[in-house]
């Protein structure tokens, strides 16, 4: 791996990340600011990776349920950042739902109460991610402009990790991991992440959208 010519050396990560497909959408806070050309963005599953700071089942689940709403709610059409509503069953505080709606907002704009509150009321983004609603499914997208929504439940069991990743993770986080038992966690920890992004990206099992 070669340093860049500032002498920073790159991000390196496993070969899989660059072939999940990217998110383009127009964000039209970006265009209007001048942060983007015609106010279009592009998100790589590493920009989720880079946000959470790891690379695991969840965050993989996260960038799914969006990526999946967004090309069902838009079509064919660049979605709209700001434009959409996140809202999850669960608590902020529960579980893994913050890392969830995080990259969920990374992507679509939404953000709670500290959010952006708009430029004389427009292109705000603050109160579109919201957490502890009352509702059957995990995760709802709705489109502001349409009220089209999607919600879906993800379910990582419908991946499971190689029957040699619990004993390897007992050793790594009981310190008792030498470097080849941590390279053999990181490969197959990683390894299952590439099946759900890459092998069954379109498994209902993995993703059951609701009616």
């Amino acid at each position: 791996m070669r340093a860049s010519p500032t002498g920073v050396r790159p991000m390196s990560q496993p070969a899989f990340f660059d072939l999940v497909p990217r998110l383009r959408l127009r964000d039209p806070l970006a265009g209007l600011l001048g942060a983007a050309a015609d106010g279009i963005l592009e998100y790589r599953y590493a920009d989720a990776v880079k946000w959470a700071g790891h690379s695991c089942p969840t965050v993989a689940g996260a960038w799914l349920a969006t990526a999946t709403a967004l090309r069902r709610l838009y079509g064919d059409a660049l979605p709209v950042r700001g434009g959409i509503r996140v809202e999850l069953r669960e608590a902020q505080s529960a579980g893994n739902a913050g890392v969830v709606g995080g990259i969920a907002g990374l992507v679509t704009g939404a953000a709670g109460e500290g959010g952006f509150k708009g430029l004389n009321g427009r292109q705000a983004r603050a109160g579109l991610l919201a957490y502890g609603v009352a509702m059957t499914a995990e995760l709802r997208y709705t489109r502001l402009d349409t009220g089209a929504a999607l919600a879906l439940d993800y379910n990582p069991a419908a991946v499971p990790g190689d029957p040699g990743l619990g004993p390897l993770l007992q050793q790594v986080v009981a310190g008792q991991a030498g470097p080849d038992e941590r390279a053999r966690f990181a490969g197959l920890w990683q390894d299952r992440v590439r099946r759900i992004l890459i092998e069954h990206a379109d498994d209902p099992d993995l993703l059951r959208i609701h009616p």
